[in-house]
């Protein structure tokens, strides 16, 4: 009988186990310019996919959105921000400035147009994190304004010198990683 009773409990546990809800699946919004959206990429291979791998390896469920576009400034990014707040939006992942940058727009509006982005997504998404990925102007221009920001290694990038290979794109998503595993596993929780 004991052993009827402890193989019926043991079944029940499997279909119970069976039908237990799923962790709500959490929207992350990559939203930059073609760094993120892996110029002469497959998008398979730029960060925004590799980070989607890690999320799910690390059993995090998030669906990962890259709305990334190639030669996005801050103020396109503000242009193109309305359709994606229609969304919810767990964590944003912001990536933009560098082209602003290469267009030598002053610091401070580039700094009001990234803050004009946070604040529409913080207003439909109060809870919303946010990453902000820093990234350095490679050896573009020998001005004084484009060698402050650095020079990366030319191994990891294209032939452009601009933009990162496969190889440069697992290193960004690494880099990402550091900041996105804490906060991804903190919003999880929620």
């Amino acid at each position: 009988m004991k052993c009827a009773v402890a193989a019926f409990l043991a079944m029940m546990s499997l279909v119970f186990a069976e039908h237990a809800p799923a962790a709500e699946t959490k929207a992350l919004l990559v939203f930059g310019d073609s760094l993120s959206d892996g110029f002469m990429l497959k998008r398979s291979e730029a960060y925004p996919a590799l980070l989607a791998k890690k999320l799910r390896a690390a059993g995090l469920n998030f669906l990962v959105t890259n709305a990334s576009a190639s030669g996005g400034t801050t103020e396109g990014g503000l242009e193109r921000l309305p359709p994606h707040l229609k969304h919810r939006i767990d964590i944003l992942i912001l990536e933009l400035g560098i082209n602003d940058a290469f267009r030598g727009l002053p610091i401070d509006q580039i700094q009001n147009n990234l803050q004009q982005i946070i604040d529409k997504v913080k207003a439909r998404n109060p809870n919303a994190r946010v990453v902000i990925a820093g990234m350095q102007l490679p050896g573009y221009a020998a001005d004084d304004y484009v060698s402050a920001f650095g020079a990366g290694n030319p191994s990891l990038n294209l032939p452009d010198g601009i933009h990162p290979n496969a190889a440069g794109h697992k290193i960004l998503a690494e880099n990402v990683w550091h900041v996105l595993e804490s906060v991804a596993r903190e919003v999880a929780k929620l």
